[in-house]
């Protein structure tokens, strides 16, 4: 039992870490994302022509 709870608890510590570390990451992408979406250019988006569709409404 004891050597069940010493795995245990040392896996939840390593667990732990790793979420520490990634969430950490998370943080600074998301700087670097805001950054770069501030200087990319915008691009347009244009309407759909629903004039020249193929479908057509059903009756």
């Amino acid at each position: 039992m004891m050597t069940f709870f010493s795995v245990f608890f040392i896996l939840i510590g390593i667990n732990a870490i790793m979420m520490i570390f990634s969430l950490n990451g998370i943080d600074q992408k998301a700087k670097k994302n805001d950054s770069a979406a501030s200087e990319a250019s915008e691009s347009k988006i244009y309407p759909m022509d629903l004039a020249s569709s193929k479908y057509k409404k059903a009756v």
